[in-house]
């Protein structure tokens, strides 16, 4: 079965506007986007409404597929692993109000555009069923999943942040049916917790989406691996795809780059990758 067509994440492109966006879509000849949705909900220009307002509309008159939205918790920062650990996702409970209203925003123009998959970074779930921490979490990702429902949007967690074994475990207590992963294999080198293909085919039965990105690990536990652009890292490309065709058949793929000045050029490389690697593994 043929996947729907590829997309790129947004913030990857690093535009500072719709019309910044559409044209570097067009640069790489992609035609969908996995889309930021923060810019669209929370003015922080003087020039916001030239530069972000009626985003959703100009980029599908421009032919631009809005494939999916991500919602960026408030406060995230990503300067080390024990940071992003203390700020990220719902984790937090100094940002957990903001998170919860900016959910809100976002939730509200997920459904008045028809945008039905948002992604958001969970945050570091423990794996210890008694661990207080771990039923905050669920319970506030419970609250999430409930309002996208009800605005007729389902929500993904990126991976990587735990394991995949701990990431089974979350899903099965949380029970939503509205709940999925979002797939990042280099997010899994990343953060140390484990081997993507492995990963993958554990968390299949959940994933939504996934992410084309390429990472080596650290040789020092406890920090961060490095990104690097698409089959230059320690994902095996070819047994990646293989699971994904067999287990995951009607998942979309979009490229994620997040480092490097060439992004454009290693998202050419990605699509490259992603068609080549398809062709040998004896799809269309």
């Amino acid at each position: 079965m043929d996947r729907p067509s590829l997309g790129i994440c947004s913030w990857s492109l690093r535009p500072q506007s719709i019309d910044e966006l559409i044209a570097a879509l067009r640069r790489v000849g992609v035609t969908s986007v996995q889309l930021a949705l923060t810019p669209l909900v929370e003015p922080r220009l003087d020039d916001w409404e030239s530069c972000w307002g009626s985003g959703c509309a100009r980029l599908r008159d421009a032919g631009i597929e809005i494939a999916s939205g991500m919602l960026e918790t408030v406060g995230e920062d990503y300067t080390s692993l024990a940071s992003i650990k203390a700020t990220g996702g719902v984790r937090p409970d100094a940002t957990w109000i903001a998170t919860l209203a900016r959910a809100q925003q976002v939730a509200h123009l997920a459904e008045a555009e028809g945008i039905s998959l948002v992604t958001l970074h969970a945050g570091f779930i423990p794996h210890e069923t008694h661990d207080p921490t771990r039923r905050t979490i669920l319970a506030r990702l419970r609250v999430l999943a409930d309002l996208f429902a009800a605005h007729g949007a389902s929500i993904a967690f990126e991976t990587g942040q735990e394991t995949a074994a701990t990431l089974v475990d979350a899903l099965r207590e949380l029970d939503r049916a509205s709940v999925g992963v979002n797939f990042d294999p280099a997010n899994m080198i990343l953060y140390g917790m484990g081997d993507p293909v492995a990963a993958l085919a554990a968390l299949a039965p959940s994933v939504r989406q996934i992410h084309i990105k390429d990472a080596r690990p650290s040789a020092t536990p406890g920090e961060w691996g490095s990104e690097v652009p698409a089959g230059e890292g320690a994902v095996d490309w070819n047994a990646f795809f293989a699971v994904a065709n067999a287990q995951t058949p009607t998942c979309r793929y979009v490229i994620e780059r997040e480092a490097g000045e060439s992004r454009e050029r290693d998202i050419e490389r990605a699509v490259a990758l992603l068609q080549r690697t398809h062709c040998a593994q004896g799809t269309s």
